[in-house]
């Protein structure tokens, strides 16, 4: 995201349970036999249809399923910790949401003082890191810009905006506290290691631009907001602006020129 932050999940459909018939003692004779296999098999589905009946309903009980695409109304995420969590100007993290195992990846930024926008969470930082060695193996040196910010921080940064060119306007271009994804610990915007056009628009000419675009899927990253996709993400193309989905999201989102949004079907958020 450009300095002013911009910003779950496939659920996973219960599986069915599946019970073999126990072999009688006594032998039976074989029409006898397959009709009480089927008579069991037919018991043992209702009993699976029975549970997968129940884990829905006590799904609904937690969470409620809401389509990635709803721009009605903001929804709060039922699963803030997943690396596939939606996060944009209808789908908030929790209030003063803290992401698990924030660490400091082992990349260069384009500021030498260390801060607490360095960090990403763990599986982030691991992926990153050796993203960056790919790049470097191929010419290309990639630096870090921004990565998390916590709700504290996105709070004043939004209350600053809004200060200056009032609440309308300012939310055309910083997200409110909790729809930022860089408050995920998953998202970071990168540049090459002289800061030249970090977060602007004409990084997206960058050799580093295209490196991203072609090979960050290959570690799990996705160019968070695509050409393109602006009435979809609601924000505007951010060639530097990378999110950590993990490889076989990346690389199917990618394949298919998706945004995020497009990838999900349904998010779990809460009533």
């Amino acid at each position: 995201m450009k300095l002013n932050p911009k910003f779950c999940l496939t659920l996973a459909s219960a599986a069915l349970l599946s019970l073999s018939a126990c072999s009688q003692a006594a032998q039976v004779p074989e029409k006898q036999e397959q009709s009480s296999k089927i008579q069991q098999d037919k018991s043992n589905q209702g009993k699976s249809q029975a549970n997968i009946k129940l884990s829905g309903e006590q799904a609904n009980n937690d969470s409620k399923m809401v389509s990635p695409m709803s721009q009605k109304g903001v929804h709060v995420v039922a699963d803030p910790d997943s690396t596939l969590v939606l996060v944009n100007k209808h789908f908030k993290l929790p209030d003063h949401y803290v992401p698990r195992q924030l660490v400091y990846p082992n990349v260069p930024f384009i500021t030498s003082q260390r801060s607490e926008k360095f960090k990403m969470r763990k599986v982030a930082a691991d992926a990153l890191e050796k993203m960056f060695a790919a790049a470097k193996k191929d010419g290309i040196s990639l630096a870090g810009v921004s990565a998390y910010r916590s709700f504290a921080l996105q709070t004043v940064l939004f209350n600053n905006y809004a200060r200056q060119d009032g609440v309308k306007k300012a939310l055309t271009y910083c997200a409110s506290p909790g729809t930022s994804e860089h408050e995920t610990g998953l998202a970071i915007d990168v540049s090459g290691t002289s800061g030249m056009y970090a977060a602007t628009e004409a990084f997206a000419k960058t050799a580093q631009a295209k490196w991203l675009a072609e090979h960050a899927q290959n570690y799990g990253f996705i160019i968070r907001y695509p050409k393109g996709k602006e009435k979809v993400t609601g924000y505007e193309y951010e060639a530097w602006h990378i999110r950590y989905v993990g490889v076989q999201a990346a690389k199917t989102i990618t394949k298919n020129k998706l945004a995020l949004e497009e990838y999900l079907r349904v998010v779990p958020v809460t009533k």
